[in-house]
């Protein structure tokens, strides 16, 4: 079997929003206002994810967060021995085990178990800017998620492509499922952005997909809503994207789109927060 390779570092692009102009609502501009929810905030049945190893997650987080700590890699080389999509090269099937080519480094945070407003069985809040993501953590005393930390709780110390595994799997985590096109002229009108936002939702409410958590108990870190988290180069903007969407897209623990400023927005992008671990 012909094998491919695919290196991806801490700093690798995912051009995960293969679909938006890299200029689209940018340079400030908002289509919504702040921490505006497009998707009705309704329950299902979750379950809870189990508490971490190590020290009870209450004792050194809030109890709506998780412990994730251990030997972070900077730099992974990840092979990809089968494509979804061998044209384009984005979507990998099946994975060899991945290599630490950086130096490890201990990592220490506590994560929110869901994507923002962080209860399980609520849809993920999306239309969302870097900013307001911002502010809406440090309203609850927590912070946005470094890039590092957000992988690490992905992918963990196997430094696996996936939340689940080496193998991509469309009924773990809400991938692979975008039916309907953007309007981006209604997206960027004010006066229509809600209601095409709502149009296009096709998140699950969080924690409805059982098997789409993490080694450190993080659920939907693949798929179902974009999430912000601050780029650690700060180049070339503060803000950077990690996880991928509902999509046909890249969806791994990994690679980040960095593309986009500080008060892009689009109809798939939410958030979650991070916070330090209490001594």
């Amino acid at each position: 079997m012909l094998l491919v390779a695919a290196w991806v570092g801490v700093g690798a692009v995912d051009h995960a929003n293969a679909d938006i102009p890299a200029g689209a609502m940018g340079s400030g501009e908002r289509v919504a206002g702040p921490a505006q929810s497009v998707a009705p905030a309704t329950r299902v049945d979750a379950p809870d994810a189990p508490d971490t190893p190590g020290q009870p997650v209450a004792s050194r987080c809030a109890a709506d967060m998780v412990l994730v700590e251990g030997q972070y890699c900077t730099n992974v080389d990840q092979q990809c021995q089968a494509w979804l999509d061998p044209d384009t090269q984005m979507r990998c099937a099946r994975f060899a085990p991945s290599r630490c080519t950086g130096r490890r480094r201990p990592l220490s945070v506590c994560v929110d178990r869901y994507e923002y407003p962080n209860r399980p069985g609520m849809y993920p809040q999306v239309m969302t800017s870097w900013y307001e993501a911002e502010r809406a953590c440090t309203a609850q005393g927590k912070r946005l998620c470094t890039q590092s930390e957000w992988t690490f709780a992905c992918e963990g110390p196997e430094m696996l492509p996936y939340p689940y595994g080496q193998n991509r799997d469309d009924t773990a985590c809400r991938i692979d499922h975008q039916t309907l096109r953007p309007d981006r002229a209604r997206l960027g009108n004010p006066m229509t952005s809600h209601d095409e936002s709502a149009r296009l939702y096709e998140a699950v409410p969080s924690g409805a997909m059982a098997r789409c958590v993490s080694w450190a108990g993080v659920h939907d870190m693949t798929g179902n809503a974009d999430e912000w988290t601050v780029n650690e180069a700060g180049r070339p903007f503060r803000s950077a994207l990690k996880g991928g969407w509902w999509g046909h897209i890249r969806a791994r623990c990994r690679p980040s789109t960095i593309s986009h400023n500080e008060g892009f927005v689009y109809y798939q992008i939410g958030f979650r927060c991070c916070a330090d671990p209490r001594s």
